[in-house]
């Protein structure tokens, strides 16, 4: 006769190696740093404040 295996215990190894697989793309999808973030954050204020400072004002020309 063949081994005897616990179908409890190989079902949980592989829902726990399909979490893993999901957690890995998750990370590799959504996961940053918060220095990345907040790096992002600082790149986008600049960039609105050089915006604001090259605006033309439309009131005292004439």
């Amino acid at each position: 006769m063949g081994d005897v295996i616990n179908l409890k215990r190989f079902k949980k190894r592989n829902e726990r190696e399909q979490s893993a697989k999901q957690a890995d793309a998750n990370r590799a999808r959504f996961g940053r740093t918060k220095a990345e973030r907040a790096l992002d954050e600082h790149r986008k204020d600049r960039a609105g404040d050089f915006l604001d400072q090259h605006k033309l004002e439309d009131g005292d020309a004439s």
